[in-house]
């Protein structure tokens, strides 16, 4: 039998668990404090399993670009312990250039640098990009510019770089206010960790649904001596090319004007960043922003005509090129990379209008995804592409498998050689319109289901 003290004992360890469990209690019904450091908001965002499609060996080694800095922190814009906030220090004389997203619901931070990007070089004071994941400062009305200002102003004092010369960026949820001063109460850890070797944690601060974090490289010969460009991007998901997509910065040590570069990368884009697409939706934040230190011993790119020039251009190409493909590799869900090729439109338009119809097609998409060599589906995105296109004249391949012909399947086809052909990583999808010279090449992802499981849980 229990003596009155074995009662007070167990009583006295009833209480306590009582009182540990309104405790707990209180503190899950309690409303946010929306001051509250973030860890008691967002707990941390546990990451993506890796695509299958990206490149092997991880991140490529990508050369030191004199004149250039970075720096990454976590510093808990949206989700706790991860590093989501990058800076870039660029020399003073740099060039900057850039191209931006079209969509007139663009965020501030792209207003205000295009706003910027018309200024003078200054060859005192240099430059500085500095960009956020985790939420976009899109569609925030006045408290957007005024993020930006505060974000620009702080990291331009922090520097003694012009708040004229602070280039901004920020990417993830829009509609929510952006809370910049965790950013702005974390400049000077930025700027005490800046490196001339620190691209890599670069490229991984800007990440949001990417898998993996973005780069690529080229080297020139050039008179005098070398020039080295490297660029990082991301991108996975709100993927459709209205120049630039998503978020990418590119820099060199080549001795280039603002004007001659400015010319060089929009002549670029078109091929490279407006020809991708992982879900035809093009995001509020895209930019594309590349930064000439001129720190190269190499002679100063003064034409456009010239050799020095043609062969940066190229090289230019090459590193947009990479950084683009990349970013179908890493397509939210992504299990194809595909690209598809179109000749034989009457126009340049036609045969893009093509091209981005079968790219888009859920249709066509999802039947990369199952592995279904349904040409069907390809012949109903051109016919509703807007395009002029004659049924008799039109051909589809697989790779190098004739498909169909003179308004038909091929006699030649069989069943499964496409069925093979699909079952690649890397899928080619060649039409021919047969009427003119026109061509254009895209490339684009399939479609799964992981593409859902993503999305519907972006903002939790």
């Amino acid at each position: 039998m229990a003596t009155k003290s074995d009662w007070k004992a167990r009583a006295k360890k009833l209480k306590a668990k009582v009182r540990k469990l309104r405790a707990e209690l209180a503190e899950a019904i309690a409303p946010v404090d929306t001051a509250a450091p973030v860890e008691a908001a967002a707990p941390k965002k546990k990451a993506n399993p890796v695509s299958p499609l990206a490149p092997k060996g991880g991140f490529p080694k990508l050369p030191v670009i004199e004149g250039a800095e970075f720096a990454a922190i976590a510093a808990g814009v949206r989700y706790a312990g991860r590093t989501d906030v990058m800076l870039a220090h660029l020399a003073p004389g740099t060039s900057v250039a850039g191209v931006f997203t079209r969509s007139s619901t663009r965020a501030a931070c792209i207003l205000d640098c295009q706003t910027k990007l018309g200024g003078r070089v200054d060859p005192k004071s240099g430059a500085a990009i500095i960009v956020n994941s985790g939420n976009s400062n899109a569609f925030t009305g006045k408290s957007g510019q005024q993020a930006v200002d505060a974000i620009t102003k702080s990291v331009g004092e922090a520097l003694g770089v012009p708040a004229s010369r602070v280039f901004s960026s920020s990417t993830g949820v829009i509609g929510e206010p952006l809370p910049y001063e965790r950013i702005t109460d974390r400049v000077s850890d930025l700027v005490g960790a800046l490196d001339k070797n620190g691209i890599e944690l670069a490229a991984r601060a800007i990440m949001t649904t990417d898998t993996f974090p973005k780069g690529a490289s080229a080297e020139i010969e050039a008179e005098g001596g070398t020039i080295r460009i490297a660029g990082i991007a991301k991108g996975s998901g709100m993927i459709a090319p209205d120049m630039a997509t998503m978020l990418v910065y590119i820099f060199t040590d080549a001795k280039i004007a603002p004007a001659t570069l400015q010319k060089m990368l929009s002549r670029q884009v078109d091929d490279t960043f407006n020809a991708i697409t992982v879900d035809s939706d093009t995001s509020t934040s895209d930019a594309l922003i590349l930064a000439a230190t001129g720190k190269s011993p190499a002679a100063e790119i003064k034409t456009l005509r010239s050799a020095g020039a043609k062969a940066f251009e190229e090289a230019l190409r090459g590193v947009m090129m990479d950084l683009a493909h990349q970013v179908i590799r890493d397509g939210e869900g992504a299990t194809k990379f595909v690209e598809i090729q179109v000749k034989g439109a009457e126009n340049q338009s036609d045969a893009h209008k093509v091209a981005m119809a079968i790219a888009n097609s859920p249709l066509v998409k999802t039947a990369f995804a199952g592995e279904d060599p349904n040409w069907g589906r390809i012949v109903a995105a051109i016919g509703k592409s807007g395009a002029k296109a004659d049924r008799d004249k039109i051909k589809i391949h697989f790779g190098d498998i004739l498909v169909a012909e003179k308004g038909w399947r091929s006699p030649s086809y069989k069943e499964e050689d496409g069925a093979a052909h699909m079952k690649g990583e890397e899928l080619l999808i060649r039409v021919d319109l047969g009427l003119g010279r026109a061509s254009r090449t895209v490339w684009t992802c399939d479609l799964t289901h992981r593409y859902i499981d993503i999305n519907a849980d972006y903002r939790s």
